[in-house]
């Protein structure tokens, strides 16, 4: 549809020109259930206010129809208004009302209104996810964040449906004309964006409860709580657990914000077929239902369930009470929940790794996205909506929460929450740019921020710190002339931008038991190429010098060669979590950086891994591993290797503790390793069929659908074997379980099929089109080999004829990553990287964000053929 794609320059000039009030909004889902019916009636009856009168200005709406558009009691012809995704609205007054009716449609693409039918018992669901601009799939409005407005819902559904929106149920009526469908009215909500409004529909399960509190300042909050989750789930829905992450959390950000919240109620509902982790919406929070855990889960999965929802909470203060103007600035809502998330997590709940789990994988996120030619300042230019949707990335979320924390180093913690109230006090209910926020926080710390602000926030990449150090003494073991080099160029624009950082730089000693404590730390602040770093000069040299300890600040650190010595023969005997996290990220980055080959690291996890104690730590490095085996390794040695990195995870698979975390780790990378490998099939067969069982391990759904996966790629899994199973598991992680393993079969007609249901078919779901790429990827390269070429050939026509969600997906899945270096031959020259090249010279004018994943994923597969090529020996002459 033409006009989807709203341009930053559109709507500065409509923000100018108009101010929205209220909305008033009707729907009617009633039919939902019935597949047949494709839509439902939307009415919006919208007020706002012009600067010019007589100007003209126009509203969004992405539907199958608009029946009628009345502005300030005129109706409008219909066909004359009416442009694609857009409503025009002529000779504006100083105060108007437009009311449009039209049928809004149900989405499987997880954007809109989704439509699930829950295949355990034919049960439909509903849902709503707008961001950053689907909201005008629902229904008409001024779709972007500054025009905020009152909104009071009104919706008719099924009598015997749970319905919920942002505001309270305040009146629920039966029809007299239709008794079996209800009309639901909602309180009228505080000033919000049109992103964050949202409606949940369908026989839901649903827990209560409530939370109480008094503040430091007198203040008593009675906040109603609800958990919403599908009824086929509710015996595996933990709501105690649930309530009580709620209830410390909401007690934790009331005390540190120093702003009460706002939003009255606090619901939360667990959604299927959900493209996010999680949406802030006021009120009524949405999340993925894989945080309902229907299967055996770690510690690690919990601790990250419980880190969105302090994110998310945290996002009712920063995002929804005070919205970025424009997502130029969605850093200031994002950057900043998953800064408090994490520090939720850390300061409100028994987790104690929280920072450690947040260095070790939130990190490496970032640090990937960093690295790639598309990488951006953390305070973007989005000139248009499709920018904006590709921006919710490692930078906005993980850099910008790791600058936060460098911040909070910098100017003192005290300082950044005294800035961040007094943010709130300001500018409640209304919009921001950087420069809102900078005035609070230089207000409060006594510091001008504008240099920071510029080296940190508005440039590119990362910085690479290295220690140098000589040697002294009478013994010349002593160090000397110690200083930290700083390597930092923006990718974007080439120049160097070596930035400020509070750090600390720390010692590590072997003590009587062999473990490797720290034994001295120092804070320094690191300015420009090289930085002195006196305080260490005399002292004696230490096994490990760990630069950026206690993980303060953003930078890929090199280990000096000592230390790494030690790291490679000790990491397990690194007390400290935090520092043997950071010493892991340290040699995934040698290895991903082709710094040193892959092959060393996957020896450091076969080594290393069995001792480490921190799941969330364990999982992100065994992860790690697959990779590096799978892109990293050339292929003359990937066999060997992943034969014996095979054999060390079985091993531990049978010397894990029964029933643990670690146990369950190693049975998902022996069947994630076993899709490539077939020497532990008839291992993975016995696990199914209980004929080789594993004391202590939980053989469930999930880990099911992965042995069967395995087994599925090599063809020693038949479909009337996959259909049995499906049957047993009637869920819908079972159904994308099964699509999964039915692609993955070795089949050219099984590849074709799924091909073809993926590119040019419209019947899979957002849910079920990823997990038949999934399956479809799942192959050796010869047999996938046929698709490069259609790949390159069909993404102008996928981009232009799928919704954005469902079109990324296709194009970033399907990319031929895949790939191996021949012998003799140079990354750079690599067929696939050749014909990348060519449709990008040939493209020009294609559109920005097909064209960044197209960049991006010719960078993933450039450098996993650098990391093969580093890893070759060059011949003897």
């Amino acid at each position: 549809m033409s006009h989807e794609n709203l341009q930053r320059r559109e709507a500065a000039e409509r923000s100018v020109l108009i101010n929205t009030t209220s909305y008033d909004i009707s729907l009617d889902v009633r039919q939902a259930a019935d597949p047949a019916v494709a839509g439902y009636a939307s009415r919006s009856v919208i007020n706002f206010t012009a600067s010019e009168p007589g100007t003209s200005t126009f509203l969004d709406f992405i539907g199958s129809d608009v029946h009628s558009v009345f502005l300030n009691g005129k109706g409008l012809p219909v066909v004359e208004v009416v442009d694609g995704a857009r409503i025009r609205l002529d000779n504006l007054q100083a105060e108007n009302q437009v009311t449009v009716t039209g049928t809004a449609l149900y989405s499987r693409s997880g954007e809109g209104m989704h439509r699930f039918v829950d295949p355990a018992d034919g049960q439909c669901y509903l849902y709503t996810q707008y961001e950053p601009a689907d909201a005008r799939r629902v229904f008409a409005n001024f779709e972007q964040p500054d025009l905020k407005a009152t909104y009071t819902f009104h919706v008719m559904a099924p009598a015997h449906w749970q319905v919920a929106s942002n505001g309270a149920e305040v009146n629920r009526t039966l029809l007299a004309s239709d008794p079996a469908t209800a009309r639901w009215d909602f309180a009228t909500t505080l000033p919000m964006s049109t992103y964050i409004t949202t409606i949940l529909a369908g026989p839901y399960f649903k827990a209560e409860d409530r939370w109480e509190a008094t503040l430091d300042d007198g203040t008593r909050l009675d906040v109603p709580l609800g958990l919403y989750c599908r009824a086929s789930m509710g015996d595996s829905f933990d709501t105690e657990a649930l309530f009580g992450l709620t209830k410390a959390g909401l007690d934790f950000f009331n005390r540190l914000f120093d702003f009460p919240y706002p939003w009255g109620k606090y619901d939360q509902a667990f959604v299927p077929e959900y493209n996010l982790g999680a949406m802030e919406n006021p009120g009524l929070v949405t999340f993925t239902e894989s945080y309902v855990f229907t299967s055996r889960a770690t510690d690690a999965q919990y601790q990250g369930r419980a880190n969105t929802l302090m994110h998310e909470m945290a996002h009712m203060w920063f995002g929804d009470l005070v919205t970025m103007q424009w997502w130029d600035d969605l850093w200031l809502k994002e950057s900043f929940a998953d800064y408090m998330g994490t520090l939720g997590v850390d300061q409100a709940t028994d987790w104690d790794t929280a920072w450690v789990n947040f260095a070790n994988k939130r990190k490496a996120w970032a640090y990937v996205q960093d690295q790639l030619p598309t990488t951006h300042p953390i305070v973007a230019d989005i000139p248009d909506l499709e920018a904006a949707k590709q921006n919710f990335d490692g930078i906005t979320y993980a850099k910008g929460a790791s600058v936060l924390k460098q911040l909070v180093a910098y100017v003192g913690f005290d300082a950044f929450i005294a800035g961040s109230r007094e943010y709130f006090r300001n500018h409640a209910y209304g919009n921001t740019t950087l420069a809102d926020l900078l005035e609070a926080l230089q207000a409060a710390s006594g510091r001008d921020l504008s240099g920071w602000a510029h080296q940190w926030l508005k440039t590119s990449g990362i910085s690479t710190l290295s220690l140098h150090a000589g040697t002294g003494g009478p013994d010349g073991g002593q160090l000397a002339g110690v200083s930290i080099v700083q390597e930092a160029v923006d990718p974007v624009t080439g120049r160097e931008e070596l930035r400020p950082h509070r750090l600390r730089i720390g010692s590590y000693d072997f003590d009587g038991d062999g473990a490797l404590v720290r034994t001295g730390s120092i804070e320094t602040d690191v300015a420009g190429a090289r930085t002195e770093v006196p305080g260490l000069d005399g002292q004696p040299r230490p096994a490990l010098i760990l630069v950026n300890d206690d993980d303060l600040t953003y930078a890929k650190v090199r280990l000096d060669r000592g230390s790494l010595a030690t790291v490679r023969t000790s990491l397990d005997r690194i007390v400290d979590p935090m520092a043997r996290a950071l010493c892991w990220t340290a040699l995934w980055n040698s290895a991903r950086d082709a710094q040193t080959p892959a092959a060393l690291y996957v020896d450091a996890v076969a080594a290393f891994a069995p001792a480490e104690t921190g799941i969330g730590v364990l999982l992100n490095v065994l992860d790690n591993a697959a990779t590096a085996v799978e892109h990293y390794i050339p292929p003359a040695d990937r066999a060997s290797v992943r034969a014996s990195f095979l054999t060390t995870a079985a091993a531990e698979l049978d010397r894990a503790v029964p029933g643990s975390d670690q146990q369950l780790a190693w049975a998902r990378t022996l069947a994630g390793l076993s899709r490539h490998d077939a020497a532990m099939l008839p291992r993975l067969r016995g696990l199914l069929d209980g004929s080789a069982p594993v004391a202590g391990l939980a053989v469930d759904a999930d880990l099911r659908w992965q042995l069967w996966h395995a087994l599925a790629a090599h063809g020693q899994a038949t479909a009337a074997e996959l259909d049995a199973e499906l049957a047993r598991d009637t869920t819908a992680s079972g159904r994308a379980g099964h699509a999964t393993a039915l692609a993955s079969r070795p089949d050219p007609g099984v590849k074709s099929a799924a091909w073809n249901a993926a590119v040019h078919g419209n019947e899979l779901s957002n849910q079920l089109l990823t997990a038949t790429i999934n399956g479809f990827t799942t192959a050796p390269a010869e047999l996938l080999a046929p698709y490069i070429d259609p790949y390159f050939d069909c993404l102008r026509t996928v981009w232009d004829g799928r919704s954005i969600e469902i079109a990324t997906r296709i194009v970033r899945g399907l990319y031929p990553v895949a790939q191996d270096l021949a012998e003799g031959s140079v990354p750079d020259e690599h067929p696939v990287i050749r014909r990348t090249d060519d449709w990008l010279a040939a493209n020009p004018d294609a559109p920005r964000a097909l064209r960044r994943i197209i960049i991006e994923q010719r960078s993933h597969l450039l450098r996993a053929l650098t990391a093969q090529a580093a890893a070759v020996p060059p011949p003897v002459p």
